[in-house]
């Protein structure tokens, strides 16, 4: 895994703030494979958050937490949440490939 001992903590502590208690985190994408360069972070963050203005206002106070304590990064997210009606096929490959933060 390519995260720093303090950018998984970073990243995990800024998950259960912003997206509550249940929040768990999925590493996944290039930033998994130890012989990869570069790349973004791509995370997949569950939720017990409902309402879809909650979500949103956790995406953008998770983004400005991480950015502030690790510096400027790309970082995508995946969020799923309870009643989530679609999950495309990145959603698969997020849980198959994923490392848990």
């Amino acid at each position: 895994m390519r995260l720093t001992p303090n950018q998984q903590r970073v990243i995990r502590q800024a998950a259960l703030d912003c997206f509550g208690p249940g929040a768990q985190v999925t590493l996944f994408g290039s930033r998994v494979d130890d012989s990869s360069r570069g790349g973004d972070i791509d995370l997949l963050i569950s939720t017990d958050i409902t309402n879809i203005e909650e979500i949103i206002r956790a995406e953008i106070d998770f983004q400005l937490k991480v950015q502030r304590a690790i510096g400027e990064q790309k970082i995508d997210l995946l969020i799923d949440y309870p009643g989530r009606g679609q999950h495309p096929t990145i959603f698969k490959i997020a849980e198959r490939t994923g490392v848990s933060l």
